[in-house]
């Protein structure tokens, strides 16, 4: 195989393997918090501010998965 092939199955792997953990942490986040809606409706208010706050850092996690795949792509 060619390099570049090889860095592009590189890139591709990296970022399909490091945006599985935030997709599945943000579902589990939406399912927590829709559960905890539907015991306790009167705590909407910070429920949703910390998931709101919890979703942002799994998220922030996917933004370093693709900047590592941004400069995996500029290397070689």
């Amino acid at each position: 195989m060619d390099p570049e092939v090889m860095k592009m199955l590189a890139i591709g792997l990296a970022v399909g393997l490091g945006m599985w953990g935030p997709a599945l942490a943000i579902g589990l986040i939406g399912y927590s918090a829709l559960q905890a809606l539907g015991r306790n409706p009167e705590a909407s208010g910070p429920i949703m501010t910390n998931m709101i706050l919890v979703t942002a850092f799994a998220e922030a996690i996917g933004i370093y998965v693709l900047i590592v795949a941004i400069i995996l792509a500029m290397i070689v």
